[in-house]
């Protein structure tokens, strides 16, 4: 059985690759015996396979999930149905984003109320280490398992309209690549006929949600060097979608 490994982030940077094709002896394997394959084809990963996220054909995997000749399988750090009837966007994007074109793209003439949440680029965050001061940041770099990102946008998507069915055009947009201090990273965009019909509180749930679900993670690069900076959400069963 042929398996194609993904690897994304740390477990990229610590293979020194990121596409792995394993051949695995039995016709079925479990996600158990996968990770006990891969670290003994690539030792360099033991330390942090045990604890990284996996997915088979862009959903979430999970321990005793089998799998079949031709899977792709991507493993990452922690992160993150049917025809809409108000306008979406769901986007990985590596252009700037524009704001007022995303704004009118989930407009519609229903629309009175649009709360639109955007994440920036930091050139400096207070360090909670003993001796204080400020940590600069040059630069950011962001990077996503596209396919399976846009998925759990829509995931999240429908979640928002479960708890907030007023909530009309929606838009959510990650950039990717190199970002400078003060650039859009993230879009979160909820609109509604009024503003009290759940589009504040949609956005915020929108953008936790994003952060602990949809696969991207950014790097920041430091005057002083780069670290990729990692979450601590880890996904559940209902984390899949339907």
């Amino acid at each position: 059985m042929k398996i194609t490994v993904l690897l994304f982030a740390t477990l990229k940077d610590h293979a020194g690759i990121n596409r792995i094709s394993l051949e695995l002896p039995s016709t079925s394997a479990s996600m158990t015996e996968l990770r006990a394959a891969l670290t003994v084809a690539c030792p360099l990963l033991t330390d942090v396979l045990p604890s990284a996220v996996a997915a088979i054909n862009q959903e979430f995997a999970f321990a005793n999930d089998l799998l079949h000749d031709g899977d792709e399988v991507a493993f990452f750090p922690q992160v993150s149905g049917g025809q809409a009837k108000w306008p979406e966007l769901f986007q990985i994007a590596s252009a700037p984003i524009d704001l007022n074109e995303l704004t009118r793209i989930i407009t519609t003439p229903l629309t009175g109320a649009v709360c639109l949440f955007t994440g920036m680029v930091r050139g400096q965050t207070a360090e909670t280490a003993a001796h204080g001061g400020l940590l600069e940041t040059v630069q950011l770099e962001y990077e996503a398992y596209e396919p399976m990102a846009i998925a759990k946008m829509r995931l999240i998507a429908d979640e928002i309209r479960e708890q907030w069915p007023l909530v009309q055009g929606l838009a959510m947009v990650q950039r990717v690549g190199k970002l400078a201090v003060s650039e859009p990273t993230v879009l979160i965009a909820c609109a509604a006929a009024h503003r009290d019909q759940g589009c504040f509180e949609a956005a915020r749930y929108g953008i936790d949600r994003l952060k602990e679900i949809v696969p991207v993670w950014k790097k920041e690069i430091r005057p002083d060097g780069t670290e990729w900076v990692e979450g601590h959400y880890t996904p559940t069963q209902n984390d899949r979608n339907a």
